[in-house]
């Protein structure tokens, strides 16, 4: 099968103010400089966008706000995951009819105990893909304490039209990637890295195709990613290398605020604060970010000076 996308599709931060509302301006602001950094397209609402921070009013507001802004510049993936199967499959139509190109959907969960049965996860994405015609992309990662074998992963690919794309994010996501593949065959569209490009160049040898990562730096993915594609290997390698700091540092220090106190820093932006009851960034850990970040003089830190 011909992936209809594929390339480096960075979360998009969700930008506040310094009162906890939501900074439109600064919103836009970000979108364009993450598509001026080499994105092949964008994904919004996502839990690197404290989507469990924001109300049902402010999504809607940020889903129109970013798809009108982007205007078809690049490909939007929008996050509609939610346990009910009413309301996902509602979130995803309201998201296609904005223009987004995908919706990236957890499998149902709630809180540290409630989960669904396989049967239900099963009925779950078949719902969905009869609300929406465009593509489903289950996102399996840990946070919803959910396993999903690669056999179970290949067999609603092939059996439920929309579900084509796999953000695969648990521990030995290659291993999981290769069977999958195996699995699915044609069915899987699109075998996608996610994890902030943590296990990225393992995974482009198992077979994945895009990489979802946090949306600081799309510049110095972009560079592993092309590489890599264009058969460059030993040049994906050394960017992989190259870049690897960075990621580790956004991967087990920074988390979720890292990129927006990279475009803070770079005047991207006005304000890197969560939202309450989410903890700041430790100063000194942004330190370090950004000391790491300054050896690469990513675009981030000069596309707004």
């Amino acid at each position: 099968m011909t992936a209809r996308y594929r390339g480096v599709f960075p979360v998009v931060p969700t930008t506040f103010d310094d009162a906890g509302g939501l900074d439109i301006r600064s919103q836009l602001r970000c979108v364009d400089f993450m598509i001026d950094a080499g994105s092949n397209g964008l994904c919004i609402l996502a839990n690197f966008s404290e989507q469990f921070l924001l109300s049902d009013d402010e999504r809607e507001i940020l889903t129109q706000a970013i798809l009108k802004h982007v205007a078809g510049r690049v490909p939007v993936i929008v996050t509609t995951t939610h346990f009910g199967t009413r309301v996902c499959a509602e979130r995803s139509r309201r998201a296609q009819d904005a223009g987004a190109a995908m919706v990236m959907v957890m499998p149902p969960y709630h809180g540290a105990t409630l989960r669904a049965s396989e049967e239900r996860i099963y009925e779950f994405y078949a719902a969905l893909s009869d609300a929406i015609d465009i593509p489903i992309m289950i996102q399996d990662a840990p946070m919803s304490g959910t396993t999903l074998s690669a056999a179970f992963l290949a067999r609603m690919a092939k059996e439920i039209k929309q579900v084509s794309y796999f953000k695969i994010e648990t521990a030995g996501a290659a291993s999981k990637l290769r069977e999958l593949i195996r699995l699915g065959g044609d069915a899987i569209e699109g075998p996608w890295d996610g994890e902030e490009a943590i296990t990225l160049l393992p995974d482009l040898e198992a077979g994945a195709t895009g990489a979802m990562t946090g949306g600081a730096y799309p510049d110095g993915i972009r560079r592993i990613v092309d590489a890599y594609a264009a058969g460059r290997r030993e040049e994906a390698v050394a960017e992989y290398t190259r870049w690897l700091p960075l990621i580790n540092y956004e991967n087990r220090q920074g988390g979720i605020l890292t990129a927006k106190a990279l475009m803070k820093e770079g005047g991207i932006i006005a304000c890197d604060a969560p939202r309450h009851p989410f903890p700041a960034m430790h100063p000194e850990v942004r330190a370090g970010l950004l000391e790491t970040a300054r050896r690469l003089d990513p675009l981030v830190l000069r596309w707004a000076r």
